[in-house]
């Protein structure tokens, strides 16, 4: 008898240890690209505010930022990350940081999603997701496929940055899965620091 439970736990942990190899690359997760590590200069990109305005990366210069990618409305994972951000929208405020989103959803739905947290963030376009792709935050064939007609079928990875006053790069996290996201008090602590 003990012998077969000694077979049985070592079947499992051998079975344990064999999934976690083949799936080694997913729990690493995507690694943050070179151009939005930290200390690197925030790059260079264009995208449009939620009234169709041409808006810029330069254009944060002056003032720290928080920059959230966000996949849309129709992820239950980045509508909780923002959800959870408001409730420290005051402090971020406080501290003198733009509040930022980008997002590759429809200009359309975006009023209704500020509407709906009641909180003033900025909401940046990436409809075309060039943002995404220059920035290495792509994620092809992404969006679910009881959503894509609607929002297409790739999307972007995503990504929390906070920005400082200078345009540098002061903290940077991507998602390790599609559901992971940065506490917000980690994104609040970075700004404080600066």
């Amino acid at each position: 008898m003990e012998n077969s439970i000694t077979w049985g736990v070592v079947v499992a942990v051998l079975g344990v240890a064999f999934v976690l190899w083949v799936v080694r690359d997913k729990i690493r997760g995507k690694p943050v690209p070179d151009a939005l590590r930290t200390g690197k200069r925030l790059p260079e990109f264009e995208a449009m505010d939620e009234d169709g305005n041409g808006v810029a990366s330069r254009d944060l210069s002056g003032s720290p930022a928080v920059i959230l990618f966000v996949r849309g409305t129709w992820c239950p994972f980045c509508s909780k990350q923002v959800a959870n951000l408001t409730r420290y929208y005051k402090d971020i405020n406080d501290l003198g940081a733009k509040l930022i989103l980008v997002t590759p959803k429809p200009l359309e739905t975006t009023r209704r999603v500020a509407e709906m947290f009641g909180v003033d963030f900025d909401f940046w376009l990436d409809e075309s997701l060039e943002v995404s792709k220059k920035l290495g935050l792509l994620q092809p064939a992404g969006v679910p496929k009881d959503q894509r007609g609607q929002y297409g079928e790739d999307t972007l990875w995503p990504t929390s940055l906070v920005v400082d006053a200078s345009g540098t790069i002061r903290f940077s996290e991507l998602s390790r899965f599609i559901a992971d996201r940065p506490d917000p008090r980690k994104l609040l602590n970075a700004l404080q620091k600066l």
